[in-house]
């Protein structure tokens, strides 16, 4: 009989985009190597019993902060145990130069090594890197990075084109640290070595730029008169930087995409303003390749379930109508894929005024519980979908399918368990982050993993991390895998 590392016997397997079947999975050497009607548990070293359990394939939380707040080495370290908690294991970080992260800037030649030393052996998932050229420089080093460093994602932020951050004495320059004006020139550069990148490699995963929008102008201006009206808290937020502020951005950014095809991905649209301004971008641009990402705090929580400052976020936490509209566009389909933008911000870093406090929480411990509770139980998004969403299409848009987000033989065997009918409230302790509070304090979610598995080892069980770190960098595009 063929024998396996690992067997996962007797449950219902979603596989993303096809539904749910009651299978087994067999693992050898750390990737699916089987997927069979009736395996048997002697067909396996180790036995894992997944009766009464979904089995999805583990999370690709495509939008992470390591290192914002805190080192590198301890952001990994700590966060990359939350995400197991929601069956997440492979996290996409996004990294720049400038103040925050290392608080430098230089060749990525020689940073991009330093990001990779700091992480290296404390992971407890997979992960990669998004990286934002902040310099004429480092648009220079696009082609390297695609095509030998392991970078098929690229950032840049809208906001900060001109910008004096709330708070901050600082004008935009001085924050990128920048050699160079971080204007629209610079935007249109980047496009247009980021799609003759992809032109070159991208048949072996897309190779794309991902947007935060909002313009910096209109912030300046509303910003000041919520300041005058001397209001505080999630709804001053949320008014100093409107929805309108993403919408013109995303136009800003479909023109410039369009004219130097470059692919793109308009991440955190926290508004049906925002979701407006992107489905009219695709329609405007018909050929143009605009992938939409929405947040887990974007989906359930609005200005008025929060007291205090630590809910700040950029883009903010909206309205109830937002909420609802953003939920319709994942019922749709208009949003590709879902993410945390986790960012582990101590309580401290909020403070009591909103405008000095600092932007940014964690959620990557709440992946999969949200979208199976608000999404499967709440509204009736297909267990397939919910798949697709947390797994494989943010593993497609970010050029490590199949190897992530798939089960398919050949995949890595990165899988999470779970019970559909657990319910539980969210407190900082069941997050296991380092970060002392959560704006989800107190919401009730149902469809919980029990167990967590990378790379066909157990990570996470019953609520407790198992073994020693064991993530890897995921260098990008991967090219497909076979036994």
């Amino acid at each position: 009989m063929t024998r396996y590392d690992t067997v996962v016997l007797g449950g219902t397997v979603v596989f993303p985009g096809e539904g749910p079947i009651r299978c087994d999975i067999g693992v050898r050497d750390g990737r699916i190597a089987a997927i069979a009607d009736d395996l048997g548990s002697s067909s396996g070293g180790d036995v894992v019993d997944a009766q009464g359990l979904h089995v999805f394939p583990g999370g690709v939380d495509a939008h992470m902060h390591f290192g914002i707040y805190r080192s590198i080495a301890e952001d990994v370290a700590s966060e990359t145990e939350s995400s197991l908690v929601g069956g997440a294991t492979t996290a996409l970080s996004y990294f720049r130069t400038g103040h925050h992260y290392l608080n430098k800037t230089g060749p990525y030649r020689e940073i991009l090594p330093e990001v990779l030393a700091a992480s290296d052996g404390l992971a407890r998932i997979d992960y990669g890197y998004h990286l934002a050229p902040m310099t004429s420089g480092q648009i220079d080093e696009i082609e390297w990075l695609a095509g030998e460093a392991g970078i098929a994602s690229f950032k840049y932020f809208m906001f900060y084109k001109g910008l004096n951050l709330a708070g901050d004495s600082e004008d935009s320059d001085a924050f990128t640290m920048s050699d160079d004006k971080y204007d629209f020139g610079h935007l249109f550069s980047m496009m247009e070595q980021i799609a003759a990148a992809d032109a070159r490699r991208g048949g072996e995963g897309r190779i794309s730029l991902s947007l935060h929008c909002e313009n910096a102008e209109l912030i300046k201006l509303f910003m000041a008169r919520t300041q005058a009206a001397s209001l505080q808290g999630a709804r001053a937020w949320h008014e100093a930087r409107p929805p309108l502020t993403e919408r013109l951005s995303v136009h800003e950014a479909a023109i410039l995409a369009d004219a130097t095809r470059c692919r793109v991905n308009l991440l955190h649209l926290s508004s049906a303003e925002a979701l407006r301004g992107a489905l009219e971008a695709r329609s405007l641009y018909p050929s143009l390749d605009v992938r939409c990402e929405t947040t887990l705090h974007h989906l359930v929580l609005t200005h008025d379930m929060l007291d205090g400052t630590g809910g700040k976020v950029n883009p903010p936490i909206r309205t109830r109508d937002d909420v609802d509209a953003l939920w319709g566009a994942v019922l749709r389909g208009d949003i590709d894929w879902v993410a945390s933008d986790h960012a582990c911000c101590m309580e401290s870093q909020k403070g009591d005024d909103v405008w000095p406090a600092l932007p940014g929480f964690g959620g990557t411990a709440l992946l999969y519980p949200v979208m199976l509770s608000e999404g499967y139980h709440r509204r009736g998004l297909p267990l397939e979908r919910v798949a697709d969403l947390v797994g494989a299409a943010p593993a497609r848009a970010f050029g490590c399918h199949p190897q992530k987000g798939s089960l398919t033989i050949g995949a890595d065997a990165d899988l999470t368990l779970i019970d559909l009918d657990r319910e539980q409230v969210v407190t900082p302790e069941l997050l296991h982050s380092a970060q002392d509070h959560t704006p989800f304090e107190g919401v009730r979610l149902k469809g919980w993993p029990v167990r967590t598995m990378l790379r066909g080892a157990t990570a996470f069980a019953d609520g407790e991390v198992v073994g020693e770190p064991t993530g890897r960098f995921v260098a990008r595009p991967c090219p497909a895998r076979t036994l």
